[in-house]
């Protein structure tokens, strides 16, 4: 990358002004005749921009992934809605352990099966419309879980509900690649993954309330509440629609509406005028990324680097969602005189300890982006310490709560960690496709921990069940196990990015594409990533403003 002769000035900003060999692409994989111009602007300018994203994109998938994590999980807390009146959601529908745990499962299965293929359709539609097309599924699906009568029914719709959800975790990480350079979706993903916490949190407190209208207009309390939180993510999928934008466009280019997208609104746009000229400098690797074919997923599908980082997602989401679906349960069994009313209340702080985790680790670990390992490792060091204290602390009832306590404290870096650090890998290595694809196939295999956790442990093991001291013993312990597995999977994953690098497909570069070429994809971000920010630019530290790759 050759650099112009000096600086030129910009609508009042001092940019540098960057020559690249390479050319813009037009559509089908022609390339223009000329060189492409490529500034490089202020880091404030640039932050600016992407404050601006911050607050068209976040605060909707906060809101989204709220509800549909509220209607994915409310399961678990149905379980003791209502149980002393014989209107919890076992007793309503005769539902045994084992069919409890078949259910709760089953999500998991299609989640599984359906995850990476809609992820893919998503990078080939309209991302917009395919995420408002989840939400709206899953607010349908939602919705009829207030008439199910028998175990059947739940575990048909549970199921249909995994592949209606399929594709949202992985599609909203997939959608952030679109708007920022990967080693800043740490800190983002973090901000809209403290839904699933507040999520947790607030069906616990909610719940006490559903549970006092039990009765009202013939239907028991746990009803009442499938109703509500489905008609809300009806309403909500809807309105995405109207504020989601779509994948940016290069400044002059004009949107092109495909044949469904006539019938539906218009795509706002998430930048206008210079924002979005200094968007597309500083992330240019987005506006001229080539269609992807069966042979780049294949490539994606083959790379060794995908497992390290599934097992790691295998064992924190499998003790996430075990600890979400049977957190209230354990609770129970920690104090068997705890009404529900009071189990659903102290459930709810597992999950704010989560959320405070979350706001406070992954900033710091998009800053020190090259040591993802050690921030994962630490929080899963501590959810180990709060299985072991829920195990061995038997003396102490409230030790053995605070023990769930680190446990939420613990899970909540983990899965943004986890999904930013696929995403730096797999963009820098088979762009595009490489983050939808990667993306989806660690959320989607590493969900078969969902599956372990919730069909095997807990109530699902009927011998590990049994009321007593030592009840859920081994449950806690397969939990460490696994945990454990997680911590050498990233740290086998650093010394072998140590090793053998994560330098772009060789592969992808020889099929052609002008996007995987060196010098296109070192845009403005790229260059700023190749240095840790560390604890440059925060608000103590005003001196530091001036270093140009914070």
């Amino acid at each position: 990358m050759a650099h112009g002769p000096g600086p030129s000035q910009d609508g009042g900003k001092t940019t540098h002004v960057l020559t690249s060999e390479s050319t813009a692409r037009q559509d089908g994989g022609e390339l223009g005749a000329g060189r492409t111009p490529i500034r490089e602007y202020d880091v404030d300018r640039v932050e600016k921009v992407y404050r601006k994203l911050d607050l068209r994109i976040i605060p909707a998938f906060w809101a989204l992934y709220f509800l549909c994590s509220a209607i994915r999980s409310n399961i678990g807390i149905a379980q003791t809605m209502n149980a002393a009146a014989g209107h919890d959601l076992a007793s309503v529908l005769r539902l045994t352990p084992r069919d409890t745990s078949t259910a709760l499962a089953l999500f998991y299965v299609s989640y599984v099966l359906f995850d990476l293929p809609s992820n893919l359709v998503m990078s080939r539609l309209s991302p917009r419309v395919w995420m408002a097309r989840i939400v709206i599924a899953v607010g349908v699906v939602g919705t009829c879980f207030a008439a199910v009568n028998d175990a059947w029914s739940l575990k048909l719709l549970r199921f249909l509900l995994g592949v209606v959800v399929a594709g949202m975790w992985p599609g909203m990480a997939y959608y952030l690649t679109l708007f920022y350079p990967p080693s800043r979706t740490g800190k983002r993903i973090g901000m809209y993954f403290t839904a699933s916490q507040v999520s947790a949190a607030v069906v616990g407190l909610v719940s006490a309330g559903f549970q006092q209208m039990d009765g009202l207009g013939g239907l028991v309390g746990f009803r009442w509440m499938f109703l509500v939180y489905g008609l809300c993510g009806v309403v909500l999928g809807v309105a995405l629609l109207w504020w989601l934008p779509d994948r940016p466009l290069a400044p002059g280019e004009e949107r092109v509406r495909s044949w469904y997208s006539r019938w539906l609104p218009a795509s706002p746009e998430a930048l206008k005028g210079e924002d979005a000229v200094v968007h597309y400098h500083d992330l240019r690797r987005v506006y001229h990324a080539r269609p992807w074919n069966l042979r780049d997923l294949w490539h994606v599908l083959i790379d060794w680097r995908l497992w390290p980082l599934v097992m790691m997602y295998f064992g924190v989401v499998g003790v996430g969602i075990g600890t979400q679906l049977y957190g209230s349960v354990i609770i129970s069994s920690i104090n068997p005189q705890f009404t529900s009313i009071q189990v659903s209340l102290l459930f709810a702080p597992i999950w704010m300890m989560d959320f405070c985790a979350i706001l406070l680790v992954t900033p710091i670990s998009d800053r020190f982006h090259r040591h993802r390992a050690v921030f994962f490792s630490a929080a899963v060091c501590i959810q180990i310490a709060g299985l072991l204290t829920t195990t061995f602390a038997l003396s102490n009832p409230w030790a053995r709560y605070g023990g769930l306590l680190m446990v939420g404290f613990g899970l909540g870096p983990t899965v943004p960690i986890c999904m930013t650090w696929t995403n730096e890998v797999f963009q820098r290595r088979h762009r595009e496709v490489g983050v939808a694809a990667a993306s989806a196939l660690v959320s989607g295999l590493g969900n078969l921990g969902s599956i372990t956790t919730t069909y095997a442990l807990y109530t699902g093991w009927p011998e590990d069940a049994v009321r007593g001291p030592h009840q859920y013993r081994r449950s806690n312990f397969t939990m460490i196990g696994i945990l454990g597995m997680s911590i050498a999977s990233s740290f086998v994953m650093t010394v072998l990015l140590q090793i053998f690098g994560s330098e772009p497909s060789h592969k992808i570069t020889s099929s052609g594409s002008l996007a995987a070429e060196s010098d296109e994809y070192l845009d403005g971000a790229a260059r700023r990533e190749v240095h840790q920010r560390g604890f440059r630019r925060m608000w103590w530290n005003k001196a530091s403003k001036a270093s140009p790759d914070a």
